[in-house]
């Protein structure tokens, strides 16, 4: 028997809670991994209160990272005693996560713990960290370097956000962090921000085209928010997009991209090529400050991951929360 956070839904309802489970329920996989932590993230919190249809198949054990050790491997690339990650790739939605003490995996979505962090520094980072990195190297490779000008960052104080600031500050970038809770001035700063605006200025309908800001941004929220980013970019910014905290909808014109250049970079974490996440993890050991990680980051054990989820789904989580499932 191991314990997780189990989501169910039937006629009595959508729940989710913790629950104490026989290993022979397990899901099939080549690899059996003895979880450390994991993480709570946003589509997390989405899965775990119901409020976005990311769970795809009941029961589930949410939870899209995990950081433990395999005890058993039949996959050639893994064996008993390796310590690995795991970020994305449906678990969490199709395939029972890492909000569990045990999980049963596919061998081809691991990838090896990097020696520079412990299993919780690798779950502080977790997929929120991993994709900010993934935005940085996006934004490196159409040619956005620190003399450029400012970089924007939307929902700052989140993960994703906590971490981008983090990453560009320390690689030289000046960082405006935008953000709709102002008392994180400070905490943003800290990471370090050069400014901390307020979302309001970005949320509401805006004009096509607006004075040109932005050498580059990394984009949480999509909808209204994407699109201002996007019709205030400077000439041949460039514009990543990884999260759709304000909606889906990208109400916005096709002036910025023809009229400036501006550049639209999709940032999917979920799917990625191993050759990049192994990259991205290589960058993230070498680029992220530990100081700085361990200052965005909270911890809590499995039987507070609902009611942290629904503070999360409020916006009332900054930063990174790690989830000690053994406690």
């Amino acid at each position: 028997m191991f314990k997780a956070i189990l989501i169910e839904k039937d006629e009595a309802g959508y729940r989710a809670g913790l629950r104490e489970i026989d290993e022979g329920q397990l899901p099939e996989g080549d690899v059996t991994v003895d979880v450390a932590y994991s993480t709570l993230n946003y589509k997390d919190g989405l899965a775990i209160t119901g409020k976005g249809p990311v769970v795809r198949k009941f029961p589930m054990v949410p939870g899209i990272d995990i950081a433990g050790t395999v005890r058993e491997s039949r996959h050639p690339d893994y064996r008993s005693g390796d310590r690995v990650i795991l970020n994305g790739w449906g678990v969490g939605e199709t395939h029972w996560g890492g909000l569990a003490q045990v999980a049963r995996l596919k061998g081809d979505w691991l990838v090896p713990l990097p020696e520079a962090f412990t299993p919780r520094q690798a779950m502080a980072i977790g997929t929120a960290g991993y994709t900010a990195m993934l935005c940085v190297i996006a934004l490196e490779r159409h040619g956005v370097t620190p003399d450029k000008g400012e970089i924007v960052v939307t929902g700052a104080a989140g993960g994703v956000g906590s971490t981008a600031v983090a990453l560009l500050s320390g690689l030289g970038y000046t960082v405006v962090a935008v953000s709709g809770r102002p008392e994180e001035a400070a905490y943003l700063r800290n990471l370090g921000a050069a400014e901390v605006l307020d979302r309001a200025g970005f949320s509401e309908p805006g004009k096509p085209l607006g004075k040109e800001r932005w050498a580059g941004a990394v984009d949480v929220a999509g909808s209204h928010t994407l699109a201002n980013i996007c019709a205030t970019a400077k000439y041949r910014g460039v514009v990543t997009a990884c999260g759709l905290a304000q909606g889906m909808s990208l109400p916005a014109t096709v002036a910025p991209f023809i009229l400036r250049g501006v550049t639209l970079v999709g940032i999917d974490s979920v799917m990625c090529p191993r050759p990049e996440r192994l990259e991205a993890w290589r960058r993230l050991a070498r680029d992220l400050d530990p100081a700085k990680l361990d200052a965005m980051t909270g911890e809590i054990g499995l039987s507070e991951v609902v009611a942290t989820a629904e503070r999360l789904m409020a916006g009332q989580v900054r930063g990174r929360i790690t989830v000690d499932v053994n406690r």
